[in-house]
């Protein structure tokens, strides 16, 4: 069987080119968050790094002085598109592997357009798989929350001080 053959579940023929066009801006989506990934400069203390683009810090953070299950996503992004392999997964576990199949549909969903054809993600073992993937992840946040603590940089611990 071909590799085309074996990715046809992957794409469906569509006879109205704007049907698929929100592929587009999704591809357009990653390219952006690549590129603000690459121009920012990932955090030392593992999260925080979204800062950069005038976000606040984490509310979780400064409330209760734990990560919330997101915590470090920025970082960990910014990481990996640095090269820093290590720092990117010590900044959330899941942040690589995230990126990876965010990678991998943006890819599919521009791909799906330039052949005219819908990138779908709709069968049961992709999924399962996704299912599986959020249970981990909200279960990876929670535990995160119950151990760490002592969890903000030095600048979110002043601002936690005019609470």
């Amino acid at each position: 069987m071909s590799s085309r053959a074996r990715l046809r579940p992957l794409f469906e023929p569509v006879t109205v080119l704007r049907s698929i066009a929100g592929q587009v801006v999704y591809f357009g989506c990653w390219l952006a968050i690549t590129v603000i990934g690459v121009v920012l400069t990932p955090s030392v203390d593992g999260h925080g790094t979204h800062q950069q683009l005038g976000l606040p810090p984490c509310p979780c953070v400064l409330i209760f002085n734990r990560p919330c299950p997101g915590c470090g996503l920025t970082t960990s992004w910014s990481s990996l598109l640095h090269g820093r392999i290590g720092a990117a997964f010590k900044a959330n576990w899941f942040g690589p592997l995230l990126y990876l199949m965010f990678t991998v549909t943006a890819i599919g969903a521009l791909v799906g357009f330039l052949r005219r054809e819908r990138f779908t993600i709709n069968h049961r073992p992709i999924q399962n798989f996704m299912m599986a993937f959020t249970v981990l992840f909200v279960a990876y946040g929670v535990g995160r929350f119950c151990v760490m603590n002592h969890y903000q940089t030095a600048a979110e611990a002043v601002l936690a001080g005019f609470k």
